[in-house]
């Protein structure tokens, strides 16, 4: 079986986006660079909702050409469109770069992939996600939260119908006061 993780930038106060879906606050510095692009690495597939699937192909694709570009955006880039990835939307679009579109359920979907053998999974976006945690499928929970108070947005967690207890794997301290900690699902 393999394992889901939910993985996003947070304010301290929860959110993974300000009002008007605002990111400002959580542009990373180049040790959290490194963070995320290592871990984009490691992945065996990943799970994307629309919203972020659209920001996530409207840069990545090419952003090794832009001028300028840096080593480090180079590898995150190549990592980026080599790593397996499934889109979930109600909205029939094209997808590229090791990608594939799901139009049905998405719990369905996400159940049926975490029963297959194989490398770790990721789960992205807020909407998606949520659809997971309701359904206990989230096996880890990492947040890289931010030292800012955004006041509203876009929640990390969604209402639940019952209580899901975690229990603490890893704490780290990066530049700039982020903070990572990971989480497992205790069943």
């Amino acid at each position: 079986m393999r394992k889901l993780t939910f993985a996003m930038n947070i304010s301290v106060d929860g959110y993974t986006a300000a009002p008007g879906d605002d990111l400002g606050w959580s542009v990373p510095s180049d040790e959290l660079f490194q963070w995320w692009s290592d871990r984009v690495d490691q992945t065996g597939l990943a799970l994307y909702g629309r919203r972020l699937w659209d920001g996530m192909s409207s840069h990545w694709p090419t952003a090794d050409k832009e001028p300028g570009a840096t080593p480090a955006t180079i590898e995150y880039a190549r990592r980026w469109r080599d790593m397996p990835k499934v889109v979930f939307s109600a909205t029939p679009r094209s997808v590229d770069w090791n990608t594939r579109l799901v139009t049905g359920d998405a719990v369905t979907e996400i159940t049926r992939l975490k029963a297959d053998d194989g490398a770790p999974m990721e789960i992205g976006g807020a909407t998606l996600a949520s659809a997971a945690m309701r359904a206990g499928l989230i096996d880890e929970y990492v947040l890289v939260t931010h030292p800012v108070l955004v006041g509203g947005g876009t929640p990390f967690f969604t209402a639940l119908d019952h209580w899901v207890n975690l229990s603490l794997v890893e704490t780290r301290t990066l530049s700039g006061g982020v903070t990572v900690t990971k989480y497992e699902t205790r069943h």
